[in-house]
């Protein structure tokens, strides 16, 4: 996320770097994330939309866009919160609610998704030193 004193579009982002192939997500609004195959070797790809696993109420809200005209945000562009996720997250939750079952998101996963970050966070302050990620019991 990039919300300092820069100056830059806002971001919420990741970038994922490996030996064989390596992302990162778009630096620019709309541009697209770039896949890195090699040193010269990039492309841009579109991330796929399934918005249509959902139902038909919210799926229009997994993309960027002007959802009410008449009372039009023009401070930021609606929908596709973080990757178009919080659509699905928000269905799979109530659908746990309703069907009396456990979320996929339950307590133990969210734990587990922060502890990484976290460890990444304290991996990258040491010089990229290994950090073990615990997992939540």
């Amino acid at each position: 996320r990039s919300l300092f004193d820069t100056i830059r579009q806002y971001r919420e982002s990741f970038d994922i770097y490996g030996t064989k192939l390596s992302f990162e997500w778009e630096q620019v609004a709309g541009e697209g994330p770039v896949i890195y195959s090699g040193y010269e070797d990039a492309k841009r790809i579109e991330v796929p939309d399934y918005g249509y696993l959902l139902p038909k109420e919210i799926a229009p809200y997994t993309i960027r866009g002007i959802y009410d005209e008449e009372h039009e945000h023009t401070s930021f562009v609606q929908g596709a919160g973080h990757g178009g996720s919080h659509p699905h997250l928000t269905h799979e939750f109530i659908r746990a609610i309703l069907e009396e079952r456990e979320s996929y998101v339950d307590a133990n996963q969210a734990a587990n998704w922060t502890m990484a970050g976290i460890c990444a966070h304290e991996s990258a302050m040491k010089d990229g030193k290994r950090i073990e990620v615990p997992f939540p019991e």
